[in-house]
């Protein structure tokens, strides 16, 4: 799986949620999060826990980038979070827990999240999925237009994940 993503810093949640209820396709509501990173040998691991959902290993690999960048992915449905998690803590490290209060809009294809990142701050995401018959190119066109509407500045993008801002 891919999608094309960026990460920012916000000033004004209020004003990114109003934009985001007016563009919205479909609104998922807000998640509470728990995303415990593994000492993963390439790219990163996280077993996501989400309140009142099923649990999620996901793996990913992106560059650290202020840009849009492409973000390759798997995600495996974890029945046994807590029993996963001890497993890989003792195989391989727990490098950092990350606590976030997420709501998840969508615009078309485009995950919007707006995020408030415990110990870290408010924050905006974008990721527009890239299916089998879609254009890569068009994707980052999507992100690009988002950036405009939410009034995104290059100073306000992020390289890194909440993890390594954590670390």
């Amino acid at each position: 799986m891919r999608n094309i993503e960026i990460k920012a810093r916000l000033a004004d949640i209020r004003a990114a949620e109003k934009t985001a209820e007016e563009i919205a396709t479909k609104n998922l509501g807000t998640q509470h999060q728990i995303d415990t990173y593994f000492d993963a040998r390439h790219g990163r691991l996280k077993l996501r826990q989400i309140d009142g959902l099923s649990a999620q290993l996901i793996w990913y690999s992106r560059p650290d980038s202020e840009e849009p960048a492409a973000s390759d992915y798997e995600l495996v449905p974890v029945p046994n979070p807590e029993t996963l998690k001890t497993a890989l803590t003792a195989a391989m490290g727990t490098r950092i827990v990350v606590e976030k209060y997420r709501r998840i809009l969508l615009w078309n294809n485009v995950r919007i999240h707006l995020d408030r990142v415990t110990s870290l701050g408010e924050f905006l995401e974008f990721e527009a999925v890239i299916g089998p018959s879609d254009d890569e190119t068009a994707a980052y066109e999507q992100v690009e237009e988002l950036m405009r509407r939410f009034d995104i500045e290059p100073a306000d993008l992020l390289p890194n994940s909440y993890a390594d801002m954590l670390i």
